[in-house]
């Protein structure tokens, strides 16, 4: 809660159980995103056009299996990125596009094997009173068509005590006016909401700040839709707060923000070594949606951030390679100011979701699928490699000079191209190959990747 407008993320909770949660739930939870492709890309703040022109272009011949795109509802006016996170209706009219931009997004995705998942702001409305994007006319706890005072809790006050459950469900973050979803009315207002995106073409969901609701009233409200599609909720893990992210796997899937910590710890302390344990502590990988950063932790300083560089890039590579969770690339703009809004023109985007490293590593991914870790070996510093099973094999060098190592891997004999170098269409220079013995030589340069698969052998 760095800025008075800032959304810091939640964390659904609640008292009732994962099992008594799915136990009650007509849907059946999803423990990853369905289907063989898994790597989610977050445009941030993209408009909705761009996002549709990206998928033709980008991210379906790329192999991305879904895009996560801003908020789509009317919001208070404002040019910072934090209004899209103040909504004073449900209408689709902000800054990205209306309704029809938002279908025709998604019919451009689908056709080229691209899934949306929308982000939902259900928790709060707006702060203050004026007239939002969409031209609605607000004022606090009373936004025309959709809530009024009795739909909102009783606490008044900002969140102050993050181990007091009940204050940080039910008291107001950052001033924002806190909906009382424990009410069937509002449950099913926002169902309604969320059943329009699914009309839409919307494949899922990632609801913002999940942590300030109870786990069953998320559960309720997506028990009242029709078909849910997939869900994955903002929780933000705190040590001695109430509320944990464990407390709402049952629903869905949990961002995992533990993992865009032990990243920084691991590429910015310059011993990538520790990464061998990178689950430990964490959620289950089948509920574990992993990021390197997002616009909350790039702002904060919690996680590495596209200034970071080929660290950055690095660290998106053992992602994308490892087993654990299912990741979301992070593809954002160029800020200096924190409040910044996005940019007005095509300048400005970090188009991470375009790199070469990433997206090699994309197709990585999908090639190794569920296959094991195998093969691992690190130099006790700031270096590893490990295979996935026959399918795949990545070396990491975050030193300052290159490495030259003979690794071994489980990879049937053969030429492979370096796919966190080069597009398998054009790799020549960029080519390694791996004996019989399932051995390969290779110099690997600094902050550089070798990421090698059975998906692009070169001859």
């Amino acid at each position: 809660m760095q800025h008075r407008f800032r959304l810091i993320g939640g964390t659904l909770a609640g008292v009732m159980t994962v099992a008594g949660l799915a136990a009650l739930a007509p849907w059946q939870s999803q423990a990853t995103p369905p289907g063989e492709k898994d790597v989610t890309v977050t445009m941030f703040e993209r408009p909705f056009a761009d996002v549709a022109t990206a998928c033709t272009d980008q991210l379906g011949p790329a192999g991305y299996g879904y895009v996560e795109v801003s908020p789509a509802s009317e919001h208070i006016e404002g040019d910072q990125w934090w209004t899209s996170y103040q909504p004073v209706s449900y209408k689709i009219a902000g800054r990205l596009g209306d309704s029809d931009a938002f279908a025709a997004m998604v019919d451009a995705c689908h056709t080229v094997g691209v899934k949306v998942i929308a982000d939902a702001v259900i928790n709060h409305m707006a702060a203050g009173s004026g007239t939002g994007t969409g031209g609605t006319a607000y004022t606090k706890y009373d936004y025309p068509g959709y809530f009024e005072d009795a739909d909102f809790h009783t606490c008044r006050s900002d969140i102050s005590d993050y181990t007091d459950r009940d204050d940080v469900q039910n008291c107001e973050l950052v001033g924002l006016a806190d909906l009382d979803t424990g009410g069937d009315q509002v449950r099913s207002t926002i169902a309604a909401y969320l059943d329009d995106l699914r009309s839409l073409g919307a494949d899922g969901f990632r609801i913002d700040a999940a942590k300030h609701m109870a786990a069953d009233d998320v559960a309720a409200i997506k028990g009242k839709m029709s078909d849910p599609g997939f869900w994955v909720q903002e929780v933000i893990q705190g040590g001695g707060e109430a509320v944990q992210p464990e407390e709402y796997t049952g629903v869905g899937d949990v961002d995992e923000f533990r993992y865009g910590g032990h990243l920084k710890s691991a590429f910015g302390g310059g011993s990538i070594a520790q990464l061998k344990s990178v689950a430990d502590g964490k959620l289950d990988s089948g509920s574990a949606r992993t990021f390197v950063d997002n616009w909350d932790t790039e702002r904060n300083g919690s996680t590495l951030t596209y200034k970071d560089g080929e660290v950055y890039t690095l660290a998106n590579v053992f992602m994308l390679a490892s087993p654990y969770g299912s990741p979301n690339v992070y593809s954002g703009y160029e800020w200096s100011d924190t409040d910044a809004g996005p940019p007005s023109g095509g300048d400005g985007w970090t188009n991470t979701h375009t790199q070469q490293a990433i997206t090699g590593l994309v197709g990585f991914r999908n090639e190794v699928g569920s296959a094991e870790l195998t093969d691992w070996w690190d130099n006790g510093g700031s270096a590893l490699a490990f295979g996935r099973g026959d399918k795949g094999f990545v070396a990491l060098n975050d030193g300052d000079g290159a490495l030259t190592e003979t690794f071994t891997t489980s990879l049937p004999a053969g030429t492979y191209c370096n796919v966190a170098a080069a597009s398998p269409d054009d790799c020549d220079g960029n080519t390694v190959t791996v004996g019989d013995d399932g051995t390969v030589q290779a110099e690997v340069p600094a902050r550089g990747a070798l990421a090698l698969h059975t998906g692009a052998q070169a001859g």
